[in-house]
């Protein structure tokens, strides 16, 4: 069972905020590491095993590097990720591009920097072909529909907007070999969040006895599967961490019935998982400004849901700790809010947490994925920074925060003296 650590005292995170006032994102580079080689030596078996960091979790150029010398690649799916990825010095096949209802110039970006493409759709091949010709390796993303379950963050198989059906893969596949394409891989992804192992290990039986279909009605070869991301984290306290040995004991039995026993060795095994990487290992660390006891006791923080945004968008569960009240009991009720003018900028609901005083320094914990980078400036709210908890104890800011200047500088001053009313 897990327990919520953090990396730093009462006293450090202090010494902190005196150069960066709070609200502030701040990773744990020490334990990113451990983590990421921990998912490489669970599948050394494979090799060409990748893990391709989903860079929508932690979208900043320096986690990517720390990752990329790690041995990851970028699971990219927009313009400036693949920039993002390029400037962290990731190109080429280290990167996959998974995207959908794709714009032009995002394929020809992709082609440019030699990125295996991922397309979600059949009518994409024609498409791609006419704005950026068809690359060497080509890679189709499958729905497998009613073979899985899906949840309540990507939606199930047959609502979702992601991916070829069982029929369109083998056109698809069809389609692309009569183009002449000579490389290929299969992709899918149909879960978010999830800390069921054997999930997984199902993900990739699917795909395994369909590459074995593939192979045999068409004639082609698969040089990766890629079974996608969607590795959980326990953000309860309590709750019990997902295993990857597991996962990787339970692929590699598959891999052998499926893959080597029907001659189709080797191939390669891809992931892309994002927030298992660095979930844990962030942390968003605020003040409390004010509070308020009206029908409800009300902890009003100096951060907002534009700091983060998952309990207000899936009700989702986000550990709090009071700094320096580690050890009081957790006796009273809050609701623990931000500013915005919406009742749902809240971070928790009816929480047990110790009697609290303005200024406490609470510590909102797994917020290393899908916390800065769904940041927005609704109510004109600036994001805020991310610093960085290097291995040797020195903390860095590895993006400052916004400041008003930023907040107007895509407005184009020089026409609002002719504007008239």
């Amino acid at each position: 069972m897990t327990q919520k650590t953090i990396p730093f005292s009462e006293k450090q995170l202090a010494a902190i905020i005196e150069s960066c006032p709070t609200p502030f994102h701040i990773y744990d580079e020490q334990k990113i590491r451990e983590n990421a080689r921990n998912l490489i030596r669970a599948f050394s078996w494979n090799e060409g095993f990748r893990e391709y960091f989903a860079v929508k979790a932690a979208p900043n150029p320096f986690i990517i590097k720390i990752l990329a010398a790690e041995g990851f690649g970028c699971d990219c799916s927009s313009l400036p990720e693949l920039i993002i990825s390029e400037r962290a010095e990731v190109t080429g096949e280290n990167i996959m591009f998974t995207s959908n209802d794709t714009p032009a110039e995002e394929f020809v970006e992709a082609q440019r920097l030699g990125a295996i493409i991922n397309l979600d759709d059949i009518s994409h091949i024609d498409y791609l072909e006419e704005c950026a010709g068809l690359p060497e390796i080509i890679c189709c993303r499958y729905n497998p529909g009613p073979l899985k379950k899906g949840n309540m963050i990507i939606g199930h198989p047959e609502e979702a907007k992601y991916g070829f059906t069982r029929e369109q893969i083998f056109d698809g596949y069809r389609i692309l070999r009569n183009k002449g394409i000579r490389r290929f891989g299969i992709h899918t992804m149909v879960a978010s969040n999830e800390l069921d192992p054997q999930y997984f290990i199902e993900t990739a039986e699917i795909l395994f006895s369909l590459i074995a279909e593939l192979t045999k009605y068409l004639n082609i070869r698969f040089e990766f599967a890629n079974i996608g991301g969607g590795l959980g984290i326990p953000y309860r306290p309590g709750q019990q961490p997902i295993d990857v040995n597991i996962i990787s004991e339970g692929i590699r039995n598959r891999y052998d019935a499926l893959i080597e026993k029907n001659g189709l060795a080797p191939l390669k095994l891809f992931m892309e998982c994002g927030r298992y990487i660095t979930g844990p290992y962030g942390y968003l660390v605020a003040n409390v400004l004010h509070l308020k006891e009206t029908y409800k006791n009300f902890a009003g923080l100096d951060a907002c849901m534009a700091n983060l945004m998952r309990p207000a968008l899936y009700g989702a569960y986000h550990h709090i700790t009071v700094m320096g009240r580690e050890n009081e009991p957790a006796d009273t009720l809050y609701d623990v809010t931000g500013s915005l003018c919406e009742n749902n900028d809240k971070f928790a609901i009816d929480r047990k947490l110790p009697k609290l005083s303005i200024g406490d320094i609470v510590v909102i914990h797994d917020a290393g994925a899908h916390g800065h980078a769904m940041g927005f400036n609704y109510n004109g709210k600036l994001r805020s920074a991310e610093l960085l908890l290097r291995e040797d104890g020195k903390v860095e800011m590895i993006r400052r925060t916004e400041t008003i200047d930023d907040y107007f500088a895509t407005l184009d001053w020089g026409k609002m003296a002719d504007f008239k009313v």
